[in-house]
């Protein structure tokens, strides 16, 4: 479903409250083509998707901003058509909503909304401001490619949402004077917690016994940059521990995932999940052991960041990742996982084994912390608002 403009805008302050007083809220209109339709079930939606949802709830529900969504609420799949439409429509119409409403700021969800940018400018009088994620700035395509300059030359400001995205835009002609990172975040909230309910849950789910055994856990689209048909082929049969492997999502790969599962020489080892509910999911981030993100490196692609890790922290569950891209940012060694160098199946599993060994319960509780403290979406969503804030400012001098 298609919804050019959502009005929930906004918490505007009222004269009765004290914060309004020479302090007038900072006036966003967000843009996104990336928002999850109503009633969507949130595990079979992207990352992107999650955080453009969660960011904007967080952001309408600060008492010093008024927030003026225009969101594309679709599928992820099959969204060009539509997402061609919805810009075409803001390019006519948003000179004059943005004088209406007397906004301070454009924010853009991707670089593919930020795209108007380019046509907006000479039309516009407020600074443009978007978040890039990864894959919206490296991906293939000579014309996408010499495009992706052009954008960020007239953006007056660019939040990445991890040090290798800045330094890929940077590389793409992005000025590092306007160059912000900044990280995705996380819903926390007080939940119950029982991992050996969830593991009996998981047992019966997929007829498993794990009774003597490690659950790992991968969670995500099932591309090739995920890693997942490496580390079945070339981690897994070195594990020295005693291991289910559990894949939830899908994706081009998983015919391929299959495939191999096929010629394993445990193939009870490994369960392909595909699609699942929240409820499901949940569960098991809560009984794994271990969450495991083996990315490698695929030319014109990249892990942007991997919410998926905060995710998997928040249920108290340690990464074991590659030290690659994105995830470099996110999983601090010895805190919340640890990170191995891509493309090395022994080291790979090496860590594995030790972390199950040896670090396994400090992990686990280090890892809920360090997410809590640092990842969830009010402090995130401060950062946010002090770079707006500070892009505005620089725009008006």
């Amino acid at each position: 479903m298609c919804v050019f403009e959502t009005q929930t805008n906004a918490l505007g302050l009222s004269p009765e409250n004290p914060n309004s007083v020479g302090n007038p809220p900072l006036k966003i209109i967000y843009i996104s083509h990336l928002h999850p339709p109503p009633g969507a079930n949130t595990q079979n939606i992207g990352g992107m998707q999650t955080v453009s949802s969660q960011l904007l709830s967080h952001l309408s529900q600060r008492s010093d901003l008024s927030v003026y969504p225009l969101l594309l609420e679709s599928p992820w799949q099959g969204t060009e058509r539509r997402t061609l439409r919805f810009l075409l429509r803001l390019y006519r119409t948003l000179p004059a909503l943005i004088q209406r409403e007397q906004a301070d700021v454009l924010l853009f969800a991707s670089m593919v909304t930020a795209s108007l940018a380019v046509l907006l400018e000479p039309r516009v009088s407020i600074p443009m401001v978007t978040i890039n994620h990864g894959q919206d700035v490296t991906i293939s395509g000579l014309l996408y490619q010499q495009w992706v300059p052009k954008i960020f030359h007239h953006l007056q400001g660019v939040i990445s949402v991890s040090s290798a995205t800045q330094a890929a835009s940077i590389e793409r002609g992005l000025d590092p004077a306007k160059s912000f990172v900044l990280p995705n975040g996380i819903n926390i909230q007080p939940r119950p917690y029982h991992p050996e309910r969830s593991r009996q849950f998981i047992q019966a789910e997929f007829n498993l016994n794990l009774e003597g055994k490690y659950l790992l856990l991968s969670v995500g689209r099932q591309v090739q940059r995920k890693g997942h048909a490496w580390f079945i082929a070339e981690v897994l049969p070195k594990i020295q521990h005693p291991v289910i492997y559990l894949l939830i999502g899908q994706g081009k790969e998983f015919k391929r995932l299959h495939g191999l599962r096929a010629q394993a020489q445990h193939p009870e080892q490994i369960v392909l999940a595909g699609k699942t509910s929240r409820a499901l999911l949940q569960q098991a981030y809560d009984a794994a052991d271990l969450f495991i993100m083996p990315n490698i490196p695929v030319r014109g692609d990249m892990e942007g960041f991997g919410v998926v890790i905060l995710e998997a922290n928040e249920a108290r569950t340690p990464v074991i990742a590659s030290d690659l891209e994105g995830i470099k940012d996110v999983v601090q060694n010895g805190i919340n996982g640890y990170k191995v160098p891509p493309l090395n199946p022994s080291l790979f599993a090496k860590t594995i084994d030790e972390v199950l060994g040896n670090k396994f319960s400090f992990l686990c509780e280090s890892a809920y912390e360090w997410v809590t403290q640092h990842c969830g979406w009010p402090s995130v969503c401060e950062q946010y608002v002090q770079v707006l804030q500070k892009v505005r400012e620089s725009h008006q001098s």
